[in-house]
């Protein structure tokens, strides 16, 4: 009987048929590159879905990653599906129905656009090995031309994962008047040394094919198939995780299935490696793979903070970047590394480091797409909407009696960071204001996605592990809203707080409180705090720690902190406590700096 192994991958929807949607345009001029060569003219080939606005203000630019083409989701039922159908589409999250979405196959690849595999006008023969070399900026400029090409002058967004991330990257830098905004998905600022390995490797195996003839193979009529098949497999190894292969291959791992393959398929693996090898040289040219890999590796926009944010400070969109935890071609902390940079230049920014099991690929895939889909879909109806009236969508206004007295401590058009921001309730009520530059730090996923519905600038962070990404008196009011009781360094992250803010808003559950005295002394329980959540129970609280208001100003004494305001509530009868406020307040706000400051 034969063994059945899971043979789906991203790679399962592609194929070599010709794409029945795809548009050309040829540019005559010669295009000078970044190293020097010249290409005589280029030929770009493209797809467009929906339609381009009067106004010409609702086009997105998606760009693909290594292997990828322009053929990003299906036309018509007729048509083959593309490569991020879950995406694109009529109400999907780039959804089509109002946006205008062009896709090109980038420079040097062979699904159209110039590369290797085309024939060189000069010559009258194949590109081959003597493509030039090219880096993303080129690919870049090419994809500007077509831009141009279509009468745009300002994009939307361009949107990119992987290899598309970088290109991204590269038109916030070259071209940072032309778009409004950018979303990056699993990508970096430059390889990590250990991804570049992989490439070495993978081009190596290429070369090393004897039927590669020193990259001029058409013109002996082979292909070094096995070469490339083996770069594809390496490739696959590094798209996955350990998680997700174990799921797929460990069931059976030893019972191989018997594909026409040259490669060893004695385990399951082993048989899915050879299988995606071999569909792949059906459908990619080697010289590409030599040519867009190098490009990705040469990619660099700093090894240190300072560097990048010396190649990020021109930059003048809006920002969305999207990692996922258990991809190790493309770190979480590498994306984090281009959050921090942009955070310590006052740009607008969003992240979440999305909890995954698939790998690199899994921004491809469906199975955390209700998160991440969500989350570009909101960000690109924000952006839409404040690109077209100046203004975000309405928020509902949350009934917090600790929220109105703190928006009446923080004036309008101060710099405001929210340590903890949970919704976004807080930040959506000084969004509402004029000239308030607000930004939230928030752990949780579900929250992250709320925020950005909202339109609230959100970063996923965990606050115990400080805030290094921001300067010193980087905002002028630091917020810690009932989240002081759920941190587990409490001086370590108010000593954060105070150098970032020049004054910081601490707010609290008073565990001083009268009836939480009461219920401990009579019924010998814990008391339930309430702090805008479920307060749960004493086994499955957020609440690290309890505190009382007299506990707090003798940790402030002691660290030498001044307290400008103190602000006791009685929120269940939603009034300011003037007597003993210790007993009598169930939340406090205290407003508190540095020193004398």
């Amino acid at each position: 009987m034969e063994t059945k192994i899971d043979f789906d991958s991203t790679d399962s929807v592609r194929n070599a048929k010709p794409l029945r949607h795809v548009q050309e345009v040829i540019f005559r001029t010669p295009l000078t590159l970044e190293h020097g060569d010249m290409l005589p003219e280029v030929k770009v080939a493209y797809e467009t879905y929906g339609t381009l606005n009067s106004k010409k203000d609702n086009a997105i630019l998606l760009c693909h990653a290594l292997s990828g083409d322009s053929h990003v989701a299906s036309h018509d039922a007729e048509d083959d599906p593309g490569w991020w159908e879950i995406m694109v589409g009529p109400d999907k999250p780039i959804d089509t129905n109002q946006f205008f979405v062009i896709c090109t196959n980038c420079l040097g690849g062979c699904r159209g656009t110039t590369g290797p595999d085309d024939i060189n006008p000069k010559t009258g023969r194949r590109y081959g090995i003597d493509f030039p070399e090219i880096t993303i900026g080129d690919i870049v400029e090419v994809q500007s031309l077509l831009i141009d090409h279509l009468g745009i002058g300002r994009l939307l967004s361009v949107v990119g994962g992987s290899l598309g991330g970088l290109m991204a990257q590269e038109w916030s830098t070259r071209f940072p008047d032309r778009l409004v905004s950018v979303i990056l998905l699993a990508t970096a600022a430059r390889l990590t040394s250990q991804a570049l390995a992989f490439d070495i490797v993978a081009r190596n195996a290429i070369q090393s094919d004897p039927n590669f003839h020193g990259g001029q193979y058409h013109e002996k009529g082979v292909i070094p198939a096995d070469g490339l098949a083996i770069a594809r497999m390496l490739g696959h190894i590094t798209y996955l995780s350990r998680e997700s292969m174990m799921k797929k291959f460990d069931a059976n791992r030893t019972q191989g299935r018997q594909v026409k393959s040259k490669f060893e398929t004695k385990f399951s693996v082993g048989s899915y490696l050879a299988y995606q090898g071999d569909k792949f040289v059906e459908r990619f040219d080697a010289n590409s793979y030599m040519v867009i890999s190098k490009a990705i590796d040469n990619f660099d926009l700093g090894s240190t903070p300072e560097e990048l944010k010396k190649s990020l400070r021109k930059s003048m969109c809006r920002w969305l970047i999207l990692s996922f935890s258990s991809d190790w071609l493309f770190p979480s902390f590498l994306s984090r590394e281009i959050v921090d940079a942009l955070i310590s230049l006052n740009k607008r920014v969003n992240y979440c480091d999305i909890p995954s099991e698939y790998g690199h690929d899994a921004f491809l895939l469906p199975h955390e797409f209700p998160l991440y889909g969500e989350m570009i879909r909101s960000f690109l109806r924000n952006v839409f909407c404040e690109q077209a009236s100046g203004e975000t969508p309405l928020f509902q206004r949350p009934d917090r009696l600790d929220y109105e007295q703190i928006l009446d401590l923080i004036p309008r058009g101060a710099k405001v960071l929210d340590l903890g921001c949970g919704k976004g309730g807080l930040l959506a009520r000084l969004r509402q204001r004029e000239n308030n530059r607000v930004l939230g730090l928030e752990i949780k996923e579900k929250y992250v996605l709320q925020c950005i519905s909202r339109d609230i600038d959100v970063v996923q962070t965990d606050l115990n592990a400080g805030l290094k990404a921001f300067e010193d008196d980087q905002f002028d009011f630091v917020i810690l809203s009932k989240t002081l009781q759920t941190v587990s360094d409490v001086e370590f992250v108010l000593d954060e707080m105070l150098r970032v803010g020049t004054r910081g808003i601490v707010s609290f559950p008073n565990l001083g409180f009268h009836e939480h005295r009461r219920r401990l002394a009579e019924e010998g329980k814990a008391p339930r705090i309430d702090h805008g959540r479920d307060p749960g129970e004493w086994y499955n609280t957020v609440d690290v720690r309890f505190l009382t208001l007299a506990d707090f100003e003798d940790f402030c004494a002691k660290k030498k902190f001044r307290i400008h305001h103190c602000i006791p509530l009685d929120t269940r009868q939603h009034k300011q406590v003037d007597d003993d406020p210790n007993q009598n307040a169930d939340v406090v706000i205290v407003v508190l700096s540095r020193g004398l400051s």
